[in-house]
Protein backbone atom coordinates (compact mmCIF):
# COMPACT_ATOMS: atom_id res chain seq x y z
CA UNK A 1 0.00 0.00 0.00
CA UNK A 2 2.89 2.38 0.81
CA UNK A 3 3.87 2.06 -2.64
CA UNK A 4 0.87 2.81 -4.04
CA UNK A 5 0.14 5.81 -1.89
CA UNK A 6 3.45 7.21 -2.64
CA UNK A 7 2.73 7.06 -6.41
CA UNK A 8 -0.66 8.56 -6.52
CA UNK A 9 0.64 11.20 -4.35
CA UNK A 10 4.10 12.09 -6.89
CA UNK A 11 1.52 11.16 -9.91
CA UNK A 12 -0.09 14.58 -10.54
CA UNK A 13 3.18 16.51 -10.05
CA UNK A 14 5.09 14.54 -12.43
CA UNK A 15 2.60 15.46 -15.02
CA UNK A 16 3.56 18.95 -14.24
CA UNK A 17 7.22 17.98 -14.77
CA UNK A 18 6.40 16.53 -17.54
CA UNK A 19 4.72 19.06 -19.31
CA UNK A 20 7.52 21.78 -18.24
CA UNK A 21 9.91 19.50 -20.10
CA UNK A 22 8.35 20.49 -23.09
CA UNK A 23 9.44 23.89 -23.26
CA UNK A 24 13.12 21.69 -24.30
CA UNK A 25 11.48 21.33 -27.24
CA UNK A 26 10.50 24.53 -28.17
CA UNK A 27 11.98 26.47 -31.19
CA UNK A 28 10.27 29.16 -31.54
CA UNK A 29 6.90 31.02 -29.54
CA UNK A 30 4.14 29.36 -27.93
CA UNK A 31 1.18 29.48 -30.57
CA UNK A 32 -1.78 31.02 -29.09
CA UNK A 33 -4.23 28.88 -30.53
CA UNK A 34 -2.49 26.13 -29.31
CA UNK A 35 -2.03 27.91 -25.77
CA UNK A 36 -5.70 27.86 -25.56
CA UNK A 37 -6.81 24.51 -26.73
CA UNK A 38 -4.10 23.35 -23.59
CA UNK A 39 -6.18 24.92 -21.33
CA UNK A 40 -9.09 24.00 -22.41
CA UNK A 41 -8.30 20.58 -22.47
CA UNK A 42 -6.60 20.94 -18.92
CA UNK A 43 -10.36 22.48 -17.86
CA UNK A 44 -12.53 19.66 -19.54
CA UNK A 45 -10.28 17.02 -17.27
CA UNK A 46 -10.21 18.98 -14.41
CA UNK A 47 -14.29 19.58 -14.61
CA UNK A 48 -14.06 15.34 -15.35
CA UNK A 49 -11.99 14.76 -12.80
CA UNK A 50 -13.80 16.90 -10.34
CA UNK A 51 -17.13 14.99 -10.79
CA UNK A 52 -16.21 11.10 -11.29
CA UNK A 53 -14.12 11.24 -8.84
CA UNK A 54 -15.21 13.36 -5.96
CA UNK A 55 -18.47 15.05 -6.48
CA UNK A 56 -20.68 12.08 -6.80
CA UNK A 57 -18.89 9.39 -4.83
CA UNK A 58 -19.50 12.00 -2.16
CA UNK A 59 -23.02 11.64 -2.92
CA UNK A 60 -22.81 7.87 -2.74
CA UNK A 61 -20.94 7.82 0.46
CA UNK A 62 -24.43 9.80 1.62
CA UNK A 63 -26.84 7.57 0.11
CA UNK A 64 -28.22 6.48 3.36
CA UNK A 65 -29.71 10.68 3.70
CA UNK A 66 -31.99 9.49 1.10
CA UNK A 67 -32.87 12.59 -0.39
CA UNK A 68 -30.37 14.97 1.03
CA UNK A 69 -27.76 12.69 -0.06
CA UNK A 70 -26.49 15.89 -2.13
CA UNK A 71 -26.28 18.03 0.98
CA UNK A 72 -22.04 16.87 2.22
CA UNK A 73 -20.83 17.15 -1.29
CA UNK A 74 -22.99 20.70 -1.68
CA UNK A 75 -21.61 21.94 1.58
CA UNK A 76 -17.72 20.12 0.52
CA UNK A 77 -17.99 22.10 -2.84
CA UNK A 78 -18.83 25.24 -1.59
CA UNK A 79 -16.24 25.34 1.02
CA UNK A 80 -13.70 24.34 -1.69
CA UNK A 81 -15.13 27.41 -3.77
CA UNK A 82 -14.28 30.03 -0.90
CA UNK A 83 -11.75 28.28 0.20
CA UNK A 84 -10.23 28.93 -3.09
CA UNK A 85 -11.56 32.42 -3.44
CA UNK A 86 -9.28 33.19 0.07
CA UNK A 87 -6.30 32.00 -1.53
CA UNK A 88 -6.98 33.94 -4.47
CA UNK A 89 -7.56 37.41 -2.06
CA UNK A 90 -4.65 36.38 -0.21
CA UNK A 91 -1.84 35.24 -2.70
CA UNK A 92 -0.58 37.57 -5.42
CA UNK A 93 -0.57 36.11 -8.65
CA UNK A 94 -0.52 37.04 -12.36
CA UNK A 95 -2.89 35.10 -14.57
CA UNK A 96 -1.47 34.18 -17.98
CA UNK A 97 -1.64 37.08 -20.82
CA UNK A 98 -3.02 39.38 -18.26
CA UNK A 99 -1.30 42.87 -17.32
CA UNK A 100 -2.54 43.65 -14.05
CA UNK A 101 -1.57 41.28 -10.86
CA UNK A 102 -4.09 40.11 -8.38
CA UNK A 103 -4.20 39.44 -4.46
CA UNK A 104 -2.08 41.61 -2.13
CA UNK A 105 0.16 43.84 -2.99
CA UNK A 106 3.92 43.07 -3.15
CA UNK A 107 7.06 43.72 -5.20
CA UNK A 108 7.67 39.80 -7.31
CA UNK A 109 8.51 39.77 -10.42
CA UNK A 110 5.83 38.79 -13.41
CA UNK A 111 7.22 35.40 -13.94
CA UNK A 112 6.93 34.74 -10.06
CA UNK A 113 3.25 36.01 -10.16
CA UNK A 114 3.05 33.75 -13.19
CA UNK A 115 4.38 30.77 -11.32
CA UNK A 116 1.94 31.44 -8.39
CA UNK A 117 -1.21 31.57 -10.60
CA UNK A 118 -1.08 28.03 -11.59
CA UNK A 119 0.14 26.90 -7.71
CA UNK A 120 -2.80 28.75 -6.62
CA UNK A 121 -5.48 26.05 -7.54
CA UNK A 122 -2.46 23.18 -7.57
CA UNK A 123 -2.25 23.31 -4.05
CA UNK A 124 -6.68 21.95 -3.74
CA UNK A 125 -5.86 19.49 -6.39
CA UNK A 126 -3.63 17.57 -4.40
CA UNK A 127 -5.62 17.89 -1.31
CA UNK A 128 -8.21 16.49 -3.62
CA UNK A 129 -5.79 13.65 -4.16
CA UNK A 130 -5.26 13.57 -0.50
CA UNK A 131 -8.51 13.18 0.81
CA UNK A 132 -9.34 10.22 -1.67
CA UNK A 133 -6.03 8.61 -0.55
CA UNK A 134 -7.09 8.68 3.02
CA UNK A 135 -10.30 7.25 2.48
CA UNK A 136 -9.15 4.11 0.83
CA UNK A 137 -6.50 4.19 3.83
CA UNK A 138 -8.86 3.76 6.71
CA UNK A 139 -11.00 1.29 4.35
CA UNK A 140 -13.75 2.83 3.35
CA UNK A 141 -15.96 0.33 0.71
CA UNK A 142 -16.84 3.09 -1.43
CA UNK A 143 -13.07 4.40 -2.11
CA UNK A 144 -10.96 1.67 -4.10
CA UNK A 145 -7.05 1.77 -4.65
CA UNK A 146 -8.37 2.24 -8.68
CA UNK A 147 -10.47 5.30 -7.51
CA UNK A 148 -7.50 6.70 -5.41
CA UNK A 149 -4.96 6.23 -8.81
CA UNK A 150 -7.59 7.44 -11.60
CA UNK A 151 -7.87 10.64 -9.66
CA UNK A 152 -4.24 11.27 -8.96
CA UNK A 153 -3.72 10.33 -13.26
CA UNK A 154 -6.77 12.63 -14.14
CA UNK A 155 -5.11 15.30 -12.77
CA UNK A 156 -1.43 14.25 -13.86
CA UNK A 157 -2.95 14.53 -17.57
CA UNK A 158 -4.25 17.77 -16.95
CA UNK A 159 -1.02 19.27 -15.08
CA UNK A 160 0.63 18.29 -18.64
CA UNK A 161 -0.52 20.97 -20.41
CA UNK A 162 -0.45 23.47 -17.47
CA UNK A 163 3.49 22.93 -16.91
CA UNK A 164 3.75 23.66 -20.66
CA UNK A 165 1.58 26.97 -20.20
CA UNK A 166 4.05 28.08 -17.31
CA UNK A 167 7.43 27.10 -18.94
CA UNK A 168 6.88 27.84 -22.69
CA UNK A 169 5.55 31.50 -22.69
CA UNK A 170 8.96 32.10 -20.52
CA UNK A 171 10.78 30.74 -23.04
CA UNK A 172 9.16 32.58 -25.50
CA UNK A 173 9.84 35.89 -23.59
CA UNK A 174 13.53 35.15 -23.79
CA UNK A 175 14.21 33.23 -20.24
CA UNK A 176 16.62 30.20 -20.72
CA UNK A 177 15.31 26.92 -20.86
CA UNK A 178 16.36 25.66 -17.90
CA UNK A 179 15.01 28.21 -15.82
CA UNK A 180 11.55 28.57 -17.46
CA UNK A 181 11.83 24.00 -16.92
CA UNK A 182 12.50 24.93 -13.06
CA UNK A 183 9.60 27.53 -13.08
CA UNK A 184 7.06 24.87 -14.36
CA UNK A 185 8.61 22.40 -12.37
CA UNK A 186 8.03 24.98 -9.02
CA UNK A 187 4.06 25.61 -9.93
CA UNK A 188 3.24 21.77 -9.17
CA UNK A 189 5.81 20.92 -5.88
CA UNK A 190 2.80 22.34 -4.05
CA UNK A 191 0.75 19.22 -5.30
CA UNK A 192 2.45 16.37 -3.17
CA UNK A 193 3.14 18.99 -0.35
CA UNK A 194 -1.17 19.39 -0.17
CA UNK A 195 -1.90 15.80 -0.26
CA UNK A 196 0.69 14.93 2.31
CA UNK A 197 -0.75 17.17 4.38
CA UNK A 198 -4.28 16.37 3.90
CA UNK A 199 -3.40 12.62 4.70
CA UNK A 200 -1.69 13.90 7.64
CA UNK A 201 -4.95 15.68 8.80
CA UNK A 202 -7.44 13.07 8.47
CA UNK A 203 -5.25 10.88 10.25
CA UNK A 204 -4.89 13.13 12.86
CA UNK A 205 -8.60 13.33 13.02
CA UNK A 206 -9.48 9.90 12.21
CA UNK A 207 -11.97 8.38 14.51
CA UNK A 208 -12.04 4.41 14.65
CA UNK A 209 -14.60 3.77 17.54
CA UNK A 210 -17.42 5.52 18.40
CA UNK A 211 -19.60 4.69 21.23
CA UNK A 212 -23.28 5.38 21.85
CA UNK A 213 -25.09 4.46 24.92
CA UNK A 214 -28.06 4.19 26.15
CA UNK A 215 -29.79 2.74 29.45
CA UNK A 216 -32.07 -0.53 29.43
CA UNK A 217 -35.02 1.37 30.69
CA UNK A 218 -35.40 2.89 27.29
CA UNK A 219 -36.18 0.10 24.47
CA UNK A 220 -37.42 2.71 21.72
CA UNK A 221 -34.46 4.40 21.64
CA UNK A 222 -32.49 1.70 21.62
CA UNK A 223 -34.38 -0.15 18.70
CA UNK A 224 -34.21 3.61 16.51
CA UNK A 225 -30.51 3.97 17.50
CA UNK A 226 -29.81 0.20 16.98
CA UNK A 227 -31.51 0.60 12.63
CA UNK A 228 -29.61 3.59 12.14
CA UNK A 229 -26.61 2.54 12.91
CA UNK A 230 -26.68 -0.51 11.36
CA UNK A 231 -24.25 0.34 8.63
CA UNK A 232 -22.13 2.07 10.48
CA UNK A 233 -19.61 -1.12 11.85
CA UNK A 234 -17.67 2.25 13.53
CA UNK A 235 -20.44 2.84 15.79
CA UNK A 236 -20.96 0.25 18.63
CA UNK A 237 -24.15 0.92 20.81
CA UNK A 238 -23.56 0.05 24.01
CA UNK A 239 -26.72 -0.99 26.41
CA UNK A 240 -26.13 -0.25 30.26
CA UNK A 241 -28.27 -1.11 33.01
CA UNK A 242 -30.40 1.67 34.53
CA UNK A 243 -28.82 3.04 37.83
CA UNK A 244 -27.94 6.31 39.56
CA UNK A 245 -25.37 7.70 39.16
CA UNK A 246 -24.29 7.04 36.02
CA UNK A 247 -24.35 9.94 33.73
CA UNK A 248 -21.40 11.77 35.25
CA UNK A 249 -18.41 11.50 32.12
CA UNK A 250 -16.18 9.65 34.64
CA UNK A 251 -18.82 7.26 35.53
CA UNK A 252 -19.95 6.94 31.87
CA UNK A 253 -16.19 6.40 30.52
CA UNK A 254 -15.77 3.41 33.02
CA UNK A 255 -19.09 1.92 32.31
CA UNK A 256 -19.02 1.98 28.37
CA UNK A 257 -15.13 1.46 27.88
CA UNK A 258 -14.01 -0.52 30.98
CA UNK A 259 -11.35 2.55 32.05
CA UNK A 260 -10.99 4.17 34.87
CA UNK A 261 -10.03 8.00 34.63
CA UNK A 262 -7.68 9.51 37.18
CA UNK A 263 -9.18 12.19 39.21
Amino acid sequence: MNYQVTFAVLLPFLGTVLGSALVFFLKGAMNRKLQRSLTGFAAGVMVAASVWSLIIPAMDQSAHMGKLAFLPAFVGVWGGFLFLLLLDQMIPHLHLNAQCPEGTCCNLGKSTMMVLAVALHNLPEGMAVGVVIAGWMTGSESISAAAALALALGIALQNLPEGAIISMPLKSNGMKRSRAFGYGVISGVVEPIGAVLTILLAKIFKVDQIHLAIEDNKAAAIDRVRRCCADFPQIELKVLPTRYPQGSEKQLIVAVTGREVPS
